[in-house]
């Protein structure tokens, strides 16, 4: 698999000036303040799995306005006291799935909560989150493109609201040790993770976005080869007297502007031969998160990344932070 971005010693160097919306934290302000009160605890359903050392649960939060956000809860079955907790959010086009998928910080003592993505993928119960939003002319197949003509319109402004508010509802439950959270997504749940990290009033511990995608939204869409960033340029292909206004919403969704205003520590995977997610956007990202932070790079690796290797890696990472 060849490069098809930016060098190793290119992406270091790469610092993009990438512009701010004036209104950017206002915005923000607005919309998270329009999403409602602070969330209640949600209420858990115990969701049969087939397993004895895992107990799963399903739970719905109220997201972007007031729509129904489904999620999944496993625990280290028997678990008596507050846990240290992992939030995750998932890559384009995934639903949660199955009870018994994805439970590998359950297996290692963590509270693990999946939130499913709204009009993406599928899952069994407690059901997929819809997006009743209406859907806009103009836009191509897939996602980034809904709503694109206006910020307040826009698909991602969902998704972000819905999983800050994800996180909050975390915080209330009486599994979760609400100061040993930490959030992570691979791919589109990379980037969601950076957005929550920035976006979030309360603590967090830590933030792990692994290759993620929805940075630097200006190189990505010009340099991407596969999608999901052709769907911006197939779109803008259509419509070429809407490329400015394009990139003025997308300003308010980038990830890699967004990680400017983060707090927690993080751990970043970059895979330098991705033709998903350019390995320059996601530098970008990395290099605009201004504290602690750590970085592992898969020079010879696409967009399955550090996959396993990189697994061991966030769960000591974790240990260090959450116990």
């Amino acid at each position: 698999m060849p490069l098809t971005d930016l060098t190793l010693d290119e992406c270091l160097a790469y610092r993009p000036h990438l512009p701010e919306p004036a209104d950017l934290d206002a915005f923000w302000h607005r919309t998270l303040a329009e999403a409602g009160p602070a969330v209640e605890r949600p209420a858990l359903t115990p969701v049969p799995n087939g397993l004895t050392l895992v107990d799963t649960y399903a739970l719905t939060v109220p997201g972007f306005g007031g729509h129904p956000v489904h999620g999944r809860l496993h625990l280290p079955a028997g678990a008596d006291r507050p846990l240290g907790c992992v939030v995750e959010y998932l890559g384009y086009g995934r639903g949660a799935g199955l009870p018994h998928e994805n439970l590998t910080y359950a297996c290692a003592g963590y509270a693990h909560l999946v939130m499913d993505t709204r009009g993406q993928g599928w899952s069994a119960a407690p059901g997929r989150t819809h997006d009743p939003a209406p859907q806009l002319a103009g836009a191509v197949p897939g996602f980034l493109t809904r709503g694109l003509d206006h910020p307040d319109d826009y698909y991602y402004r969902r998704v972000y609201t819905d999983a800050v508010r994800f996180l909050a509802a975390a915080r209330t439950l009486p599994q979760v040790d609400p100061a040993r959270i930490a959030v992570t997504g691979i791919s589109q749940g990379g980037g969601i993770s950076l957005a929550v990290a920035a976006l979030t009033d309360g603590p967090l511990a830590g933030v792990l976005p692994d290759v993620p995608f929805l940075c630097d939204f200006p190189r990505g869409v010009r340099t991407a080869p596969q999608p999901p960033f052709t769907e911006i340029a197939e779109y803008l292909r259509l419509h070429r007297d809407r490329t400015t206004r394009a990139f003025a919403t997308l300003a308010y969704f980038d990830a890699a502007l967004l990680a400017t205003r983060i707090q927690a520590p993080a751990l970043f995977s970059i895979a330098m031969m991705d033709p998903i997610c350019p390995p320059s956007g996601c530098f970008a990202a990395y290099h605009a998160h201004p504290g602690e932070k750590a970085l592992r790079v898969y020079e010879f690796n696409g967009h399955e990344g550090g996959g396993e290797v990189h697994l061991a890696a966030k769960l000591a990472w974790l240990r260090e932070r959450i116990g």
